[in-house]
């Protein structure tokens, strides 16, 4: 028992020395540029498109990692994670995969750039992304 006691004693000491605790779980970052974002109806457009847009509806506004894999589930990597820019890497499986990086201009305005593949065919593509009303 007194074994067990000093081992705890030295974790202990150890901890406060050098400024960690022992039994801490890991903090995952939030993600900064999304956790600023208005939740609505957003239409995304593409760069240099004449076309009107898709309208979507953010609850969740983590959906814009992964505008072209929709509500497929996929595991990410945040490779940067700033203020007003985030760039990730995610795998949806079968699904395909992508990186995308989102930079924010306000709070209901973002560019988003998106490139991977999906159903085995690559994509590439880059939107305005803006907050157009509530849904």
């Amino acid at each position: 028992m007194k074994g067990l006691k000093l081992i705890k004693f030295i974790s202990a000491t150890a901890a406060v020395l050098f400024g960690f605790a022992v039994a801490a779980p890991a903090q995952t970052p939030g993600l900064a540029v999304l956790d600023g974002l208005m939740k609505g109806e957003w239409t995304l457009t593409e760069r240099g498109s004449r076309d009107p847009g898709k309208k979507i509806c953010i609850g969740n506004p983590e959906l814009l990692l992964q505008v072209e894999h929709g509500n497929a589930s996929c595991t990410r990597y945040v490779i940067e994670n700033g203020p007003k820019k985030i760039r990730v890497s995610y795998k949806c499986g079968a699904a395909g995969h992508g990186v995308t990086e989102i930079k924010k201009e306000s709070s209901t305005l973002v560019q988003i750039y998106s490139q991977g593949f999906r159903n085995n065919a690559p994509f590439s593509i880059t939107l305005e992304g803006r907050r157009t009303g509530s849904c």
